[in-house]
């Protein structure tokens, strides 16, 4: 798994100035010097790792939460369980799969 970028001073002002300092989730304008925000991705990091200037937008730091922690995680929760099902890692449990009944031995001697 890549590891996550830090956006440094000049990228955060380069995508504030791109985006005309408005947020993206509420479209409210953001004063950059008492307001915290932060860089938002558009599609969620945890599904494409892309942290091109295409994906990123700036937030409230309050919407960007909102979102994130919202109708998002169910969605990024849903992703990882069909990811672990199809790499044969999920249920977790360490329960024995039940199987059909075999017929025993002494009834298919008869």
């Amino acid at each position: 798994m890549a590891a996550r970028k830090h956006f440094t001073k000049k990228d955060r002002a380069r995508i504030f100035a791109a985006n005309d300092g408005a947020c993206h989730i509420c479209n409210g304008k953001i004063d950059g010097t008492t307001e915290a925000w932060e860089v938002e991705h558009v599609i969620p990091w945890a599904l494409t790792q892309d942290d091109s200037d295409e994906n990123l937008r700036p937030a409230h730091a309050k919407c960007h939460k909102a979102k994130t922690h919202g109708a998002e995680r169910a969605m990024l929760n849903k992703t990882e369980r069909q990811r672990l099902k199809n790499m044969g890692a999920w249920p977790k449990s360490r329960a024995r799969m039940p199987s059909r009944p075999f017929p025993s031995t002494r009834e298919a001697r008869s």
